[in-house]
């Protein structure tokens, strides 16, 4: 049956999807949204993605597709800012998105907020519309605190009250939540009471037309690498990444010979922590073995990963695992933490492993094992890349249609 063409209005106040991926506040997300916007607009939807203005060479309207715009609306000051200062924030973007919307007299079926603090204008816009009102939380305060407190995490402080209270009143008030994993369904529940009928699981996706396998030695002589046995991290900066767990293994792996870390992420906004993370390099001696390359544009990420011998994601949290989906994709094992969607996507022993916790010492046993492989070819990239051809973006989109087309469909007649 034919679905009728919806008008979405999609928030993500803090985050800019076409912003610089790996910088502190821009990573799976804003590449959730990129991809979903532009599938949704090719199944004839209309998207519009609105954030913040970020920095004042900031055009107000990017078109992401045909169908689907990303609108740079006015909130604070032109430009990057902590995200809970963009709180205070909220109410002139959820006014002057208002604003925008009448002068340009449009209208939305619905309002799909992307993390906490869109949820809350989207709140605001939701009473104002009289539309339904769907939130993707992509993180979860409680579960942070949670984590940082088990895994003795100093750096960065604790998410705040504000941010978790928020949190449990949206859960509340809103008429359906997109979990990426049933452990996040089940964090909604346990930790804001969420009720089960509310929660919809959808996975993640990742783009198979960009993320594909590109042969190694092409790839390594694209990117001026040599022989060397390379060990892949793609991601933010930030403690609950677990990159200082990757690089105190790196001593017990010192029996490989030619092992060589290639750390991607962090901009200009992490420098202090590429110092610290030398410093750590340079206190275990595996200084010469660790090579920051710092931000990379995505259309170059497919051949880092290509490039790999293994992709590491040694994160104390996630709340899905783009990372781990790219990296198959392209024909690369991963050995990953058994956190977010890493155990259903990842097959043990044949395209990756995943470890129970980050110690050093499960990290370096499960890299060296396939540092280590014979028989690494053509067919084995195949197999890890056929491993993730489910996780396309098409099938998710239909699974978000599908629930917002539901949606609709109650909101109507509850009002009615």
């Amino acid at each position: 049956m034919p679905v009728s063409p919806m008008r979405v209005a999609m928030l993500s106040a803090h985050s800019c999807p076409v912003g610089k991926l790996g910088t502190k506040d821009t990573g799976g997300m804003s590449v959730y949204i990129r991809e979903l916007a532009r599938e949704l607009a090719d199944r004839g939807h209309i998207v519009d993605v609105y954030t913040r203005v970020h920095d004042p060479e900031d055009r107000e309207i990017y078109e992401l597709a045909r169908n689907a715009r990303l609108i740079h609306l006015k909130a604070g000051e032109d430009e990057e800012m902590q995200k809970l200062d963009v709180y205070s924030h909220l109410p002139d973007f959820a006014c002057n998105l208002e604003r925008y919307r009448r002068q340009s007299d449009l209208r939305y079926d619905l309002i799909f907020s992307h993390y906490w603090l869109s949820g809350l204008a989207g709140a605001y816009l939701q009473q104002r519309w009289h539309v339904p009102h769907m939130i993707m939380f992509h993180t979860l305060g409680a579960v942070k605190n949670r984590i940082k407190e088990e895994a003795r995490l100093a750096n960065g402080g604790d998410e705040p009250e504000l941010r978790i209270e928020t949190e449990r009143r949206l859960v509340g008030s809103c008429h359906r939540i997109i979990a990426s994993t049933p452990r996040e369904q089940e964090d909604l529940i346990r930790y804001y009471g969420a009720s089960l009928d509310k929660i919809n699981v959808v996975p993640c996706g990742v783009n198979l037309g960009q993320f594909k396998v590109i042969d190694r030695t092409l790839a390594r002589q694209h990117l001026g690498f040599g022989e060397e046995r390379i060990i892949l991290y793609v991601g933010r900066l930030d403690p609950l990444k677990g990159i200082d767990k990757l690089i105190e293994a790196l001593p017990l792996l010192s029996h490989i010979p030619g092992v060589r870390l290639v750390v991607i992420g962090g901009g200009e906004d992490s420098q202090h922590e590429v110092e610290q993370l030398r410093g750590l390099a340079r206190g275990l001696g595996v200084q010469d073995a660790v090579s920051f390359v710092g931000l990379v544009k995505h259309e170059q990420l497919p051949y880092f990963y290509s490039a790999a011998d293994v992709c590491v994601v040694p994160s104390h949290y996630e709340s899905f695992g783009l990372v781990v989906l790219e990296s198959l994709a392209c024909g690369t094992p991963v050995v990953a933490t058994d956190v977010g969607n890493h155990r259903d996507v990842i097959r043990d022993g044949e395209t990756g492993y995943v470890v129970t916790d980050n110690t050093p010492g499960r990290l370096a046993e499960k890299i060296a094992l396939l540092l280590c492989r014979t028989g690494a070819d053509k067919g084995s990239a195949l197999l890890c890349r056929s491993s993730v051809s489910r996780f396309g973006w098409s099938g998710v989109a239909q699974s978000v249609v599908s629930d917002c087309q539901e949606v609709l469909a109650h909101y109507l007649v509850a009002a009615s």
